[in-house]
């Protein structure tokens, strides 16, 4: 019989999918296994229109057989198999499929799956093989036929033997390459593991004979080793029906991490599970998981968010990308729908509307379900804060601040009233009525912002303070700018807002004037100005800044890789209750020079206190050594 050629597409268009469509060549086995799977979905679909045609379940199934010595895997069908014209224009017309024409032709809208729709994901079976056999027989037809082709050369169709009604392709599988190993294409281990990443779900068993051990009759003496036998047992390799499609009534908590963990989303049980099916214009099913830790690299480069995409329990990408902003990148789990529209080669998400609204649908699902947890389940929630909390923060501070009215509800920061975490919003719920500003301050840790000097003033009159340790905080604060309606505001702020405590601050300034310009003058550009403070009531001295770079950002920039070297404005704030002024006025009356010493201590006092470095620590050294004489 004349070696035919394909029909629709020149010999370079099937090089073309061949080899460059995909670019994974473990996924033939998926798109075989589907379009087995297809088959089978036909028959089914056939048994609703047809009274003559019957279906039980139990009688479909799809079978992997491997032969090492013969270099063969083969796929096996129970559906609804081909007649030889189906066979040619199938599969002897490149991009033509037999499952999207029977869904149109068949009207089929609901209740059954075909999960083939492009045609091409047979001829992926190439990429593997240097020869393919399909061996089908037609529910429609006495007759079997036998199509094979060694690819871009052209195909065969004759009559062959096959007394079943369904599909089995035979693969030639190639030798191995320097670049390739063909071989674990025929290892058990192999298959069982692709099946079980990509066509775990598909509805219908998919079976192998597996090798297996057992003890031989007889050898178990006393004494004595027994011996061992192979022997083989027929088991099916796919758990068929996909938990998010059960019923949740049906599952337990348990069900749900037992799931995560044999998924290998993590290795202990998740901290929240979100279940949820949504039916409309565009369907999908969700089943997402907040873990209760932080992976290892979850704040580093090498860690890639994303979840798992499936198209009628097909894995179709391991790790979608599109499916979650970036401020919710912790949450993993899978996304299943009809409805995504994938490319040719059935690899790869197209950027489209209804990848778009399942995205955003997602990210409203979850910043309900974060809510919810802070209303009904708090210490869940701070146990996820404590992890994850950094993550939200850069979340409001990335993109110019575009997504903090999405994540400024979920944010919790440190009370110095609560000795707690506490969210935005309570602190707001709580501010007296005189109150104008969010206040917070900022350092490296919750003891040594609680022994700030500049947070006494706010703490005598009682307002509640929120402690920043996190570097990404006060960032985050200046992207945010308000939280209904309420300015936040550094304690360590130019300008607290009290304006009697003001008032009084620039009449001592003003009176000391000329101290405080000669102490200004003796430090020169290291301070913006020497003034009087009324936020101090203990301390003789503190760092105010003046502008939007705070003290403690200023601290955070010197860290980067490629340190900008950006210093906030500076204004060294004076205690004039405090004894050391008396000290620093007398000796502005006498001696001049002591008054440059002790400018330059009570700034490099003030630095310490920020946890800023001293430029020279032997000078300062010297000069209190100086004082104690």
């Amino acid at each position: 019989m004349a070696t035919k050629q394909f029909k629709a597409e020149s010999k370079r268009l099937l090089d073309l999918m061949i080899n460059s469509i995909y670019t994974n060549k473990e996924i033939f086995l998926r798109e075989l296994i589907s379009n087995a799977s297809d088959a089978i979905d036909k028959s089914y679909y056939r048994s609703l229109v047809d009274e003559n045609v019957s279906f039980n379940k139990d009688d479909f199934y799809i079978r992997i057989t491997s032969n090492k010595e013969d270099r063969t895997l083969t796929i096996t069908d129970t559906g609804i198999g081909m007649t030889k014209d189906e066979l040619e224009n199938n599969l002897g017309t490149i991009a033509k499929s037999g499952s999207l024409a029977f869904k149109n032709e068949n009207e089929i809208k609901d209740g059954v799956d075909i999960i083939g729709q492009f045609g091409v994901g047979f001829y992926s079976a190439f990429m593997v093989s240097d020869d393919v056999v399909v061996k089908s027989r037609s529910i429609n037809s006495d007759k079997a036929y036998k199509w094979e082709s060694k690819g871009i050369e052209g195909y065969d169709i004759e009559e062959c033997e096959k007394p079943e009604v369904g599909t089995e392709i035979i693969l030639k599988i190639k030798a191995d390459t320097e670049d390739e190993s063909y071989d674990k294409y025929l290892e058990e281990h192999s298959l069982k593991e692709l099946i079980k990443k990509y066509s775990d779900f598909i509805k219908y068993p998919i079976k192998m004979l597996v090798k297996k051990s057992k003890k031989k009759e007889g050898t178990d003496k006393e004494g004595k080793e027994p011996e061992y036998e192979d022997y083989f047992e027929d088991e099916t390799l796919n758990s068929m029906v996909p938990i998010w499609r059960k019923n949740k009534n049906e599952l337990k908590q348990e069900d749900y991490d037992k799931f995560y963990m044999d998924k290998h989303f993590g290795w202990e049980k998740p901290l929240k599970t979100i279940h949820s099916s949504v039916e409309g214009a565009v369907s999908y099913t969700t089943l997402l998981f907040i873990p209760a830790k932080a992976p290892y690299d979850f704040y580093t480069k090498e860690f890639k968010k994303g979840l798992e995409l499936y198209s009628n329990g097909v894995l179709i990408m391991e790790k979608c990308e599109d499916l979650l902003p970036d401020y919710f990148a912790f949450v993993q789990g899978l996304v299943d729908s009809a409805d995504f529209s994938l490319n040719i080669s059935r690899e790869l998400l197209q950027h489209d509307r209804q990848l778009k609204f399942i995205a955003k649908k997602i990210k409203e699902k979850i910043k309900n379900e974060l809510l919810l947890m802070i209303k009904k389940d708090r210490e869940k929630y701070v146990e996820f804060y404590n992890n994850f909390g950094k993550q939200l923060k850069y979340g409001v501070y990335s993109d110019f601040g575009a997504n903090k009215d999405v994540l400024q509800d979920l944010l919790m920061f440190y009370s110095s009233t609560e000795k707690r975490l506490v969210t935005l919003d309570e602190y707001v719920s709580r501010m007296k009525e005189d109150q104008k500003y969010i206040y917070y301050a900022a350092g490296e840790t919750i003891d040594k912002i609680e022994k700030l000097p500049q947070t006494e003033l706010v703490k005598d009159k009682e307002y509640e303070i929120l402690y920043f340790t996190d570097d990404v905080d006060e960032f985050a604060i200046k992207m945010l700018m308000k939280y209904k309606e309420k300015e936040f505001k550094s304690v360590s702020s130019n300008d607290l807002g009290f304006e009697a405590d003001e008032k009084e601050s620039k009449k001592e300034t003003e009176e000391n004037k000329e101290l405080f310009d000669f102490m200004k003058e003796t430090l020169k550009d290291k301070v913006k100005e020497v003034r009087a403070s009324q936020r101090l009531k203990s301390h003789p001295v503190c760092l105010a800044n003046d502008g939007e770079l705070s003290i403690e950002m200023e601290k955070i920039l010197k860290t980067m890789p490629n340190n900008p070297n950006i210093k906030a404005d500076k204004i060294l704030e004076i205690n004039t209750n405090h004894p050391m002024f008396v000290a620093i006025k007398n000796a502005f009356a006498e001696d001049k020079d002591k008054v440059k010493m002790y400018s330059n201590l009570l700034y490099n006092e003030a630095l310490l206190i920020e946890g800023l470095p001293i430029e020279d620590p032997v000078k300062f050294a010297n000069d209190v050594c100086k004082l104690i004489k």
